[in-house]
């Protein structure tokens, strides 16, 4: 069987990759742009996920559509851009952090879902196997790219300091995040989505009340 008409396959698993090779990048920036927070902010950004996460749950019978992935799916890229710009833009203060933080869960409270709908599209092994690989792969490449930057940074640029380091790293960032758009851009037959049918249905008896 193949992937639904409104994704284009090898597209979409070269998005994935780009977006796992940001993620790569990324993964021990956060933890310096997140300094200014205090503990109990961590607390209650979980507590937010956790309700985020159920909120879009409850949504599936009207959100589990190649439509409303590729709106999602965008907003959840165009909301990362726009947290990577404003980290070379303002200065890491509490603002910021916030703004940050605040922007990551919310694009990890449609986790669960973005997942479920890339399996109800891709639809075959070999292209879900590819899937996994790229990502894999993405991630892999990116933390390796992120040491190689720290690394250079350190040794050619003596730049040691790690908020320097981390909004150094942001040019990288910008500029993968933005080839991470283009790429979801192309990855759907977008005059497939309008009309297409939801990804899965309820079974007889079980609609809602």
């Amino acid at each position: 069987m193949g992937a639904h008409p409104a994704i284009r396959p090898e597209a979409f698993i070269r998005y994935k990759f780009l977006n796992s090779l940001f993620l790569g990048l990324s993964v021990g920036a956060v933890f310096v742009l997140y300094t200014p927070l205090s503990p109990a902010m961590f607390s209650a950004g979980g507590i937010g996920l956790a309700l985020g996460t159920l909120i879009v749950a409850t949504q599936y019978r009207r959100i589990l559509a190649p439509s409303w992935f590729f709106r999602l799916s965008l907003g959840v890229e165009l909301v990362t851009l726009i947290g990577v710009v404003a980290v070379l833009l303002f200065p890491l203060e509490l603002a910021l952090a916030l703004f940050i933080y605040v922007g990551y869960q919310v694009t990890f409270s449609l986790g669960n879902y973005l997942v479920r709908c890339e399996t109800l599209l891709m639809v075959s092994v070999e292209q879900l196997r590819k899937l996994d690989v790229a990502k894999q792969a993405g991630y892999l490449l990116g933390m390796g790219g992120a040491w190689a930057v720290y690394a250079g940074l350190e040794q050619f640029a003596a730049i040691d300091g790690r908020v320097e380091q981390v909004i150094s790293l942001h040019w990288v960032l910008a500029v993968v995040e933005v080839l991470v758009v283009v790429a979801l851009w192309r990855a759907f037959n977008r005059d497939q989505l309008a009309n297409s049918a939801p990804l899965i249905r309820d079974e007889p008896g079980l609609a809602a009340d």
